[in-house]
């Protein structure tokens, strides 16, 4: 059987399997699906657990042992393998599919591996532990669906908050889920009545520096180029790396150029830009910058990370300094 992460729980309550594969590549989802088949099988009574790495030049003889090794106290046990690379091998899928025929009421597999493809979801190891158990597909959540997920996790903490203030953190977090999962456990404490405003999110959510990326990007956006300026030396004084701005720098120019695009469409400002105190940052950006003069922004981003990487003979703060003058209307010297 196959199913999402969001079954797990119907799937558990209906009682336990031999074998849980949990599949993918975003580890907050992963690990809370381990966590909920490891807690549903103590319920049942397995309260030994092995914990296996199938890494490099791993001894697959010692999943078949662990089979037949049970402590003198435990009655049921959970075998837990993980396998970061994905791929068994022949030594491995040969071991695995001999292990399924073993897995029973008294022996569980819990086998977590990485986002899995095509020709892996069609190997003989797969279909042979699929037949005798559940396996569990995790996919990440992509930035659309992202404030959706952050409200059902605000739901679940008891918490209620305003659109905006959702907004603001699937901004932030920028589809770090374990980051939005953090900020919401940090929420739970600030919260006295459980409602979240977009004020209460946004200092809640800030860079704990003084001087953080998001304020150099709206100081940038609406052509204060003298504390943008400030902001990057604060940046730099306060030891935040150069790629950290270079990407929000980045970020913020592609999005200008897609907004601008989506404009000219005839689509409402409001609707590209849901926070509401960002829409006339936006509009100013986009009324004294062309497509044309984004697009070299771009470029000018493109010279700067490869500065980081040592392709070119320039100090990447000078050409994060120029970046900054530009987005905010300003020629750089």
């Amino acid at each position: 059987m196959r199913i999402n992460p969001r079954q797990l729980s119907q799937s558990l309550n209906k009682g336990l399997v031999p074998i849980y594969v949990v599949s993918g590549d975003e580890p907050l989802l992963v690990q809370e699906c381990c966590d909920s088949i490891r807690a549903a099988a103590r319920k049942c009574g397995f309260s030994e657990r092995e914990l296996l790495h199938g890494e490099h030049n791993f001894d697959w003889g010692q999943l078949l042992a662990s089979a037949g090794s049970m402590s003198l106290f435990a009655e049921k046990k959970v075998v837990e393998l993980r396998l970061p690379g994905g791929k068994p091998g022949d030594k491995g899928s040969k071991a695995l599919q001999e292990f399924a025929a073993l897995a029973g009421d008294d022996l569980l597999l819990l086998l977590v591996l990485p986002k899995l493809d095509r020709s892996q979801l069609n190997s003989k190891w797969i279909k042979a532990l699929d037949q005798k158990g559940v396996l569990i597909q995790v996919w990440p959540v992509d930035a659309g669906e992202m404030p959706r997920w952050i409200h059902q996790r605000l739901r679940a903490a008891d918490l209620n908050a305003e659109p905006e203030a959702i907004q603001i953190l699937a901004e932030r977090v920028e589809g770090n889920l374990l980051a939005a999962s953090q900020e919401i456990e940090k929420l739970k404490l600030l919260s006295q009545d459980n409602l979240i405003t977009a004020e209460m999110m946004n200092d809640a959510v800030a860079s704990s520096a003084r001087y953080d990326v998001f304020g150099l990007i709206d100081r940038a956006l609406a052509g204060d180029a003298e504390n943008a300026i400030k902001t990057l030396h604060g940046l730099r004084a306060e030891g935040i790396e150069a790629p950290v701005v270079l990407w929000a720098l980045a970020r913020e120019i592609r999005s200008l150029l897609e907004i601008g695009e989506k404009l000219e469409q005839g689509q409402p400002l409001a609707r590209l830009v849901r926070i509401q105190k960002r829409q006339p940052l936006v509009q100013a950006a986009l009324a004294r910058l062309r497509p044309r003069q984004l697009e070299g922004l771009l470029l000018r981003a493109r010279a700067v990370d490869s500065a980081i990487k040592g392709g070119r003979d320039q100090d990447p703060w000078t050409g994060l300094l120029e970046l900054t003058l530009n987005l905010s209307g300003k020629r750089s010297i």
